[in-house]
């Protein structure tokens, strides 16, 4: 796992330690045989809002998904193949809207997910 510096933020932790380890935990759990490898960064859009993103090398989603990943109780593997209750990703969509934030996902099949949320800068 490697990550770029990342900017001290005002904001509920306990909330967006739960987004985080949702989207990292995944990361590493949907991969490939291949190790895991996941990166964590951060860009400003403009001043207004600080989007954070976890890239992986993992199993990817084909985009006809995108949207349903984020419902409560949605999954796209069965429960043999894989752990879950498939809450975690709308939990990180209840959790970023709440902070005035919103969630996203840009992936391909075999190619690995990129799980992006943006929230606004402080005092914005």
């Amino acid at each position: 796992m490697t990550h770029d510096s990342l900017p001290a933020i005002t904001t509920d932790e306990t909330q967006l330690t739960q987004v985080f380890q949702n989207l990292v935990g995944n990361a590493i759990k949907y991969r490939r045989t291949e190790a895991p490898r996941v990166h964590v960064s951060v860009v400003k859009n403009g001043g207004q809002e600080l989007i954070f993103s976890v890239r992986d090398n993992g199993l990817g989603i084909d985009p006809q998904y995108f949207e349903r990943i984020f419902v409560l109780f949605q999954r796209l593997h069965g429960r043999g193949e894989f752990e879950g209750t498939g809450i975690g990703l709308a939990i990180c969509k209840k959790i970023v809207e709440r902070l005035g934030g919103r969630i996203w996902v840009e992936s391909q099949p075999e190619k690995g997910s990129t799980f992006s949320f943006a929230l606004p800068e402080e005092g914005k």
